[in-house]
């Protein structure tokens, strides 16, 4: 009997992959509501470096996926449509992955037709320590100033409207 928490934390643990946010969502830890964004990883596939704080101007979608993640599979390909549709009004989006092993990268954006620039967290070091990612997919709207202004957690299309009016509204935000 004892043992009864311990499975049930287990599956919640595992089930982090999951469609619809049960919680809500983080603010990453000293992410306040004026601290900028502060993270540097890899690009896909060529390695090159890449810092958050260079898109400093931009309004910034940032997806922590996997390949191994079912909601992903629909998630990614709308925030490529958004790249497509509000590019020319400064949003740039990412595909932040946290695989462990790269290979499977290219099959995946095949299958979902998705061409957005993917980046790569080493042993999920970003998405842990300083986004605080507790399940996949998870989305980050990051304002021109670099502050994370919303987190969505999981993903499901009835939210879909949401999503876009609160990039809309950032976007409507002077570049500072």
């Amino acid at each position: 009997m004892p043992r009864l928490p311990f499975v049930v934390v287990g599956a919640l643990a595992l089930s982090g992959c999951a469609s619809r946010p049960a919680m809500p969502p983080p603010v990453p830890e000293g992410q306040g509501a004026s601290k900028p964004l502060d993270f540097q990883v890899k690009r896909y596939p060529g390695g090159e470096p890449y810092d958050i704080a260079s898109d400093r101007g931009s309004v910034v979608v940032l997806d922590v996926w996997a390949t191994w993640c079912e909601p992903c599979k629909d998630a990614l390909p709308y925030y490529q449509d958004l790249a497509n549709e509000y590019a020319a009004q400064g949003l740039k989006v990412y595909a932040l992955n946290i695989d462990e092993d790269p290979r499977a990268i290219p099959t995946f954006l095949e299958e979902t037709q998705v061409t957005l620039p993917v980046l790569m967290d080493e042993n999920a070091q970003v998405a842990e320590r300083t986004l605080k990612v507790r399940g996949m997919p998870t989305t980050y709207f990051i304002d021109r100033k670099g502050v994370v202004r919303h987190v969505h957690e999981g993903f499901a299309e009835e939210f879909l409207a949401k999503y876009q009016t609160e990039l809309e509204a950032l976007l409507a935000e002077p570049t500072p």
